[in-house]
């Protein structure tokens, strides 16, 4: 194994990034001369890049310009940016409420990534980095993301089958599904002992300006201080956090919208 860059990739990035010129097209002809390349190579990598919808040929000019793919990459990495910027005063409150480790965690696929993290204050606490990837099906932010996916794409992750980490993992997908269920009418999930033994979680949902659900708000502690009585304290304080980030990205909770103006 070599850490060392792939030639191809390297080049295939090198020729996204010729496009930040921000010119309408640019010709297989002119991309090689200003890549340094042969015009086949660039023509192949061209070739591939259009296959994943990163690049498109501009059928009047007969150039390549960026693709709808690199417009929702950047899309997703504006959500992430306003993401962080939403929920960096209301994790600081949430840790301060609770003493425990507050974090907020995205879907990708089967697992959670946490994006934005704050350590516990406590001595015995818990390790996480930001950027750890952990099974969405064994974590209670993991549980609040999977509750709200579509029918299809929870379907997907069913399907890939659910691991066991401990005894307590939920590793049916019909009790699964229920338990998903029982998360989208309360509000917030729960995960005690799931992904690993002495360790508990509690987390709600964050939406967006479109009332889509696009991160969760969690804290993480011993499960010796996450007894039932405690989670149900900090479900309401998360609840709360979940629904104050929301409003900073835009969200406005169905009771407060005004109804559409009547055309007459």
């Amino acid at each position: 194994m070599t850490d060392a860059p792939l030639s191809t990739v390297t080049n295939a990035a090198r020729l996204l990034k010729a496009f930040l010129t921000r010119e309408e097209s640019i010709g297989v002809s002119e991309l090689a001369r200003r890549l340094g390349l042969g015009k086949s190579a660039v023509h192949r990598l061209l070739t591939t890049l259009a296959a994943e919808g990163l690049v498109e040929q501009n059928p009047r000019t007969g150039g390549y310009r960026l693709g709808i793919v690199v417009y929702e990459l950047g899309e997703a990495v504006k959500v992430h940016l306003d993401l962080h910027a939403a929920a960096g005063p209301v994790l600081v409150r949430l840790r301060e409420e609770t003493g425990e480790s507050s974090q907020v965690g995205v879907l990708d696929g089967a697992e959670v990534v946490y994006v934005d993290r704050l350590e516990s204050a406590y001595s015995l606490r818990l390790f996480t980095e930001t950027g750890r990837r952990v099974p969405a099906h064994a974590t209670s932010s993991g549980k609040v993301l999977l509750a709200h996916l579509p029918d299809s794409a929870l379907d997907r992750v069913l399907a890939a089958g659910l691991p066991g980490f401990t005894p307590n993992t939920v590793t049916d997908a019909g009790a699964l599904r229920a338990e998903l269920a029982s998360i989208r009418a309360q509000g917030w999930a729960r995960s005690v002992d799931e992904r690993e033994i002495g360790v508990a979680s509690v987390a709600a949902p964050i939406r967006d300006v479109h009332d889509e659900v696009v991160a969760a708000i969690s804290i993480g502690a011993p499960s010796a201080r996450l007894g039932a009585a405690v989670r149900r304290r900090y479900a309401r304080l998360l609840v709360e956090a979940g629904e104050a980030v929301s409003r900073r990205l835009g969200w406005v909770p169905t009771a407060e919208r005004r109804p559409a103006a009547q055309v007459r």
